[in-house]
């Protein structure tokens, strides 16, 4: 398994890996911790998560039997009298009232906040879901429902739990949500609000072309191998899932063998997502602007020969990871359309010299001679790509194209624009 500051890797640490600087903005950010609760503490967490969890469900069928009746969404507060306040006096639900109300609260202004977030960006987010048992659960305590006492976190009606402080939280936290993975790892996750400097401005720009024989590929040449951590444990997962199907379904061996499964694939998603951070914080620290290609990763895993290859290399969580932390200090990180001919265009000459398969690694431009490596090329035009984009911001207008280095980047605008010599 990872050490424990690695399976932390979380947005809290990237300032321990930047300079000082004079420009601080105050920002919100989650630090997190692992929790090692007690065998009768772990009973009071389960009621909690349940109870919490049966609130979310009770108050999501309501919704839904209301839209269907033609009735508006009643919002949090006429759900917590429902689902809540009225559910603690009826036999069925008479049990929520051993809890904490603070849990149970928050859990319906968490799903207001995603009927919210559903309602803002149809067609990018989905509708909230039913939650389940047997997956991920978590809980969120206000200020007033928690208190840290040295090596320990006090929750209302759970008791004091030992905690890791693996590092001192440089602020008093807003908020704590306790979280239980699939694995049966515990962890607390603060609210902080602090003091975050920028890095100092960069003139130098990149762009990256993702793959699979590398997983990133600069316009500078470098070529970043892919770790394959999946690959690496297929055969000891392989086994255990093997295992796991052998066992009675609902005999406590069967619990056994379904965790050490979900072990094995924490600890590969624990150092995918370790290399991820460390990659993503250097090239952060490196540029100024950071080109992508906008990738149809849910549509490329549909492909069964490389739907395995496509997950493992996290494509969708690196660029998460260079947008945040691009946010975060002041960076910028800039995304060119999917259907740029980026592979099919000389990066030298601007010359499209037509589809080819992925067995095509290297290639000759047949107007101007000269010789590319399919990936670095591809980068190249990327990063043009992106340089094109950004004389579209300044005032021009029109589709960005991919086209050359040097002064020979262009646009399909005005041809009065002059072009960037970066």
């Amino acid at each position: 398994m990872l050490s424990l500051k690695k399976q932390q890797a979380h947005f809290g640490e990237w300032s321990l890996l930047f300079p000082a600087n004079s420009a601080i903005l105050v920002q919100k950010l989650r630090y997190r911790y692992r929790l090692y609760p007690h065998p009768h503490q772990k009973l009071a967490l389960a009621r909690v998560f349940g109870c919490a969890r049966v609130v979310w469900n009770d108050a999501l069928a309501l919704s839904q039997d209301l839209y269907k009746r033609g009735q508006k969404y009643p919002g949090g507060a006429a759900l917590q009298k429902q689902c809540i306040t009225q559910a603690k006096w009826t036999p069925e639900r008479s049990w929520l009232a051993e809890v904490s109300n603070v849990s149970l609260q928050q859990s319906l202004r968490d799903l207001d906040q995603a009927f919210r977030n559903w309602w803002r960006n149809k067609g990018k987010s989905r509708a909230p879901r039913f939650k389940k048992r047997n997956n991920r659960q978590s809980i969120r305590f206000q200020s007033n429902a928690f208190l840290v006492e040295g090596r320990k976190l006090r929750l209302t009606k759970v008791g004091s739990i030992p905690i890791n402080w693996s590092r001192d939280l440089p602020a008093t936290p807003s908020s704590v949500t306790i979280i239980k993975d699939c694995a049966g790892r515990y962890c607390a996750s603060f609210v902080v609000e602090v003091e975050r400097p920028k890095l100092p401005a960069s003139s130098k720009t990149v762009g990256i072309d993702l793959g699979l024989a590398s997983l990133a590929v600069t316009s500078e040449g470098e070529k970043i191998a892919p770790p394959k951590f999946l690959r690496s444990a297929l055969q000891r997962i392989r086994r255990l899932q093997r295992s796991l199907s052998r066992k009675e379904k609902g005999s406590h061996n069967r619990q056994k063998a379904r965790l050490r499964l979900a072990r094995a694939h924490v600890q590969v998603a624990d150092q995918r997502l370790d290399h991820l951070h460390k990659l993503s914080t250097r090239l952060i620290r490196e540029n100024q602007t950071v080109v992508l290609e906008d990738l149809n990763v849910s549509g490329m895993v549909k492909n069964r020969k490389l739907a395995r290859a496509i997950a493992d290399a996290g494509w969708r969580l690196l660029r998460t990871l260079l947008e945040s932390k691009a946010e975060i200090y002041g960076r910028e990180v800039k995304i060119i359309s999917r259907w740029e001919p980026t592979s099919q265009t000389c990066s030298a000459c601007g010359h499209r010299d037509g589809k080819k398969s992925l067995s095509v690694r290297a290639w000759r431009c047949s107007a101007c001679g000269a010789e590319h490596d399919r990936d670095v090329n591809a980068a190249r035009n990327i990063l043009a790509a992106g340089l094109a984009a950004r004389l579209n911001a300044c005032g021009a207008e029109g589709k960005t194209s991919v086209l050359a280095s040097g002064s020979e980047v262009g646009t399909h605008l005005n041809q009065g624009v002059q072009p960037c010599t970066t």
